[in-house]
């Protein structure tokens, strides 16, 4: 198979039959359900654009393998041309939803390549192990799969840490494969994705000896004994005019349930070894591929919220107050510090171990690291531009009800007429107050997990020496004068 459409994309999701739950109900069809089928629809145009013929340059590349023509997220950059070329596919997926579906497949496709390259890290654990990884890759890109993951253990007690008896875990190894039982959370665009890829948890601790918890591997949504529980949705099924969001991009999160689950070990990556868990993701620059698509990401969510407000204050006439320029510039800066964030995480790229380009992590870091203060500061600026407007939009029923007159003339604006004006602050209330809004910003504040535990990684991944040795040496110069 080559890059998939939209159509095969929603038609694999038909076929498979995932066991989800919403509620008290079993989801037969998530391509039907009122909770699920707007999502599933924006997320096959995604796939439309892959196989649209002026995009396809920009979108897919050839397969070394089969000489079709792949999704281009799929790609190991060989080149800072690569990274560049893959960044601009990434962006129009990202822009198609101003940056509010978190978990588009090219998330998971980059990290799956760099891991795909770095076989020989997963060779240590097992020889098996690392031509898993690397045919799993080549069967992912080659079918074009969407894959959801998890990889944070359940907690009953923060202060006491993973509670053991709740936490997915090996519980038998057969001729077949290991068995996992537990659970796992959390699982975005899980009910609407194909594949589930089960990451080493992010919060392991060491341990002695083989342990139960350590593990990474890859099976499909359907399989036996997998059952996805999902949150509340958030597509309370308003129209696009009064959830213009809500009603396209409500990605579902899901707990992941291991009843007893049967992991065949051509789908195993690694097992038991802790150590080895938990360097993954920093060992193979896996994370450092998902940061780059992440900063993409990033800057279309920055630049959507810039446009928003920009609207905001030409509808209401208040764009020459300095105090909302001051605000409006928070917002520009905010963008231009993520380009620039990314522009350096690619020029500075160079060849890793496994003979990738892969893009500069510092600067990518330090995105990833500020980004969660940035979303919730614009969010607030939005609200404190828009103030009375966010709550004086009436729902489209009512511009064709008795009222719809007193709408036209009493809600028109300084530079737009009463029902342009509803739209834009129906779009601003969907990012700023409503409940799909209010997951987005807690959703980017951990996007990447704890911010106390991130900004600890960047303190000892980052080197601090050549800052230090200047200083030094500033000190030095001043005792010899």
């Amino acid at each position: 198979m080559a890059a998939r459409t939209g159509s095969e994309y929603l038609q694999g999701l038909r076929e498979r039959h995932a066991e989800i739950w919403l509620g008290n109900e079993r989801i037969r069809d998530v391509t039907v359900h009122p909770a699920l089928r707007r999502c599933a629809r924006s997320v096959s145009r995604l796939y439309d654009m892959q196989c649209d013929p002026a995009l396809r340059d920009e979108m897919t590349y050839v397969s070394p393998t089969s000489g079709e023509r792949v999704g281009l997220s799929f790609i190991q950059p060989a080149s800072i041309a690569d990274l560049e070329r893959r960044s601009r596919m990434m962006a129009r997926w990202a822009r198609y939803s101003g940056g509010m579906l978190g978990r588009t497949p090219d998330y998971l496709n980059t990290s799956l390549a760099a891991s795909g390259a770095a076989m020989a890290f997963f060779a240590q654990c097992d020889p098996r192990f690392g031509e898993n990884i690397s045919n799993y890759y080549t069967f992912v890109r080659e079918n074009d799969l969407c894959l959801t993951h998890t990889l944070v253990n359940p907690t009953k007690n923060r202060a006491a840490g993973q509670s053991a008896e709740v936490a997915a875990q090996i519980v038998k190894e057969t001729d077949a494969g290991m068995v996992i039982a537990g659970a796992r959370v959390l699982a975005t665009l899980g009910p609407l994705s194909d594949e589930i890829i089960v990451f080493p948890s992010t919060v392991r601790q060491q341990a002695e000896g083989p342990s139960p918890f350590a593990f990474a591997f890859a099976i499909p949504c359907a399989t036996p004994g997998l059952r996805f529980i999902c949150r509340e949705s958030f597509d309370y099924g308003y129209t696009s005019h009064d959830a213009p969001l809500a009603s396209r991009f409500e990605e579902m999160d899901s707990i992941v349930v291991f009843d007893n689950v049967l992991v065949p070990w051509e789908r195993v990556f690694l097992k038991s070894d802790a150590a080895l868990c938990n360097r993954l993701y920093a060992a193979t620059n896996a994370v450092v591929h998902m940061m780059h698509q992440v900063a993409v990401k990033n800057i279309a969510k920055s630049e959507f919220l810039l446009g928003i407000a920009c609207l905001v204050i030409e509808a209401l006439g208040s764009q020459e107050f300095p105090h909302v320029q001051e605000k409006v510039a928070e917002c520009i800066c905010n963008l231009e510090l993520m380009k620039a964030c990314l522009s350096a995480g690619e020029t500075g790229a160079k060849i890793d171990e496994w003979g990738l380009m892969c893009p500069h992590r510092p600067p990518l870091d330090a995105a990833r690291n500020v980004f969660p203060k940035m979303y919730a500061r614009m969010v607030e600026i939005l609200q404190l531009l828009s103030s009375s407007s966010l709550m004086m939009i009436p729902p489209e029923s009512a511009l064709s009800s008795p009222v719809a007159e007193d709408i036209d003339r009493y809600l028109v604006a300084a530079n737009l007429n009463a029902r342009d004006r509803l739209k834009l602050f129906r779009l601003a209330w969907d990012v700023a107050c409503s409940a799909f809004g209010g997951r987005q910003e807690l959703y980017e504040r951990f996007f990447f997990g704890d911010p106390f535990r991130m900004a600890s990684a960047l303190y000892n991944v980052y080197d601090k020496k050549p800052a230090m040795n200047q200083v030094r040496e500033f000190l030095q110069r001043e005792a010899e004068e």
